[in-house]
């Protein structure tokens, strides 16, 4: 069953992924519109739950193997929905092992620091799964097409000279690398949003008094720079796509669409991890023996030694007797048939 359920992620999202070395145009290569032919949104949130119980069922193994950790990288532009994907694909899983950081304007202890060195703080830890909504990517994003944001970060003149956004491409690919050879898994999602529909997700903040809190002027002012950002993006994935955190680009012009999106992305990188629940050697299974045995003497007079396993005992007892009267039934009924059928052939003979 697991098997079958990671080819079929792996069929659907293939679409998704951008292949190591190749040159991307964001624009001709993407569609932000696409969504699969053979789901409808109706089935969404059907689809969408079982996205979401095999990240929870994985999840839990991830942390009880204690050994991989998941770093899950979320671009894109304002009002592609990174709050809302985060909010609805890991809503099923346990939030002790999921944590979210959100990186804003650098700060003056940040700034003194490398580019690199606030993202690496909030690395997660192995049996966690961390999601940096906006990422170490913006460094090669935001701060391109603001060259300005290049000098707020006190980099001698030698190192932000001819060069620079290739250097970086380089540093962050072998980072990220380092990581992977630590077991640390990065997945690498970019929420790709049409300049149209991010037009009408903004006018609906604005229409909408319950969204006003949402809606930022130097988001809306930030569009005119849009072909800048298009260019930034396709240069980024073209460069830091490689074979140990490969880039997905998500179609984001569907919210629901781009939700089950990323949960199969997820769910089949726990699923290749393949995490297990730890064993048990000799003597911790002694230990757990005689733990029982003291735990079922305590049990008070007229009480189950042990109410759980009475509980399965007696579950299993009425699941048989269900099978029974249902192969009961199915015996009567065939039993019916065949005396009607002989009652038939008797008549015939008269």
């Amino acid at each position: 069953m697991a098997d079958d359920r990671a080819k079929l992620l792996a069929e659907f999202i293939e679409p998704l992924r951008v292949e190591p070395g190749s040159k991307v145009k964001l624009a001709k290569d993407f569609d932000p519109g696409y969504k699969a032919g053979f789901l409808k949104k109706k089935d969404a949130a059907a689809v969408l739950q079982a996205g979401v119980g095999v990240l929870a069922e994985y999840q839990d193994r991830l942390a009880a193997q204690d050994s991989w950790g998941v770093l899950v990288c979320l671009q894109a532009l304002d009002a592609a929905g990174k709050d809302g994907t985060i909010r609805h694909v890991m809503s099923g899983v346990n939030p002790q092992g999921v944590r979210v950081n959100s990186f804003k304007v650098p700060s003056a202890e940040e700034l003194d620091h490398d580019y690199l060195w606030r993202y690496a703080r909030r690395l997660p830890g192995r049996g966690e799964i961390g999601i940096f909504n906006r990422s170490h990517y913006e460094e090669v994003l935001v701060v391109r097409v603001h060259p300005e944001l290049l000098d707020r970060q006190k980099l001698p003149a030698a190192c932000k000279g001819k060069g620079v956004w290739e250097r970086r491409y380089r540093e962050i690919n072998d980072w990220e690398c380092f990581l992977a050879g630590n077991g640390f898994k990065v997945v690498k999602l970019f929420l790709n949003l049409s300049k149209e529909e991010q037009r009408i997700r903004f006018l609906r903040r604005v229409d909408d008094a319950d969204k006003n809190w949402k809606f930022s002027a130097a988001d809306a002012r930030e569009r005119k720079y849009w072909d800048d950002y298009q260019a930034a993006f396709s240069e980024m994935l073209s460069n830091t796509s490689t074979g140990w955190a490969p880039w997905y680009v998500i179609p984001a012009d569907h919210k629901w669409f781009a939700r089950i999106c990323v949960s199969a992305v997820l769910a089949r990188t726990l699923m290749d991890i393949d995490p297990r629940y730890p064993t048990v050697d000799k003597a911790k299974k002694e230990d757990l023996a005689e733990t029982r045995s003291l735990l079922e003497a305590e049990a008070p007079q007229g009480a189950a030694a042990d109410p759980a396993k009475a509980e399965l005992a007696a579950q299993a007892k009425e699941e048989q007797a269900a099978a029974e009267t249902k192969q009961a039934r199915k015996q009567r009924k065939r039993m019916k048939k065949i005396r009607a059928g002989l009652a038939e052939a008797e008549r015939s003979k008269r």
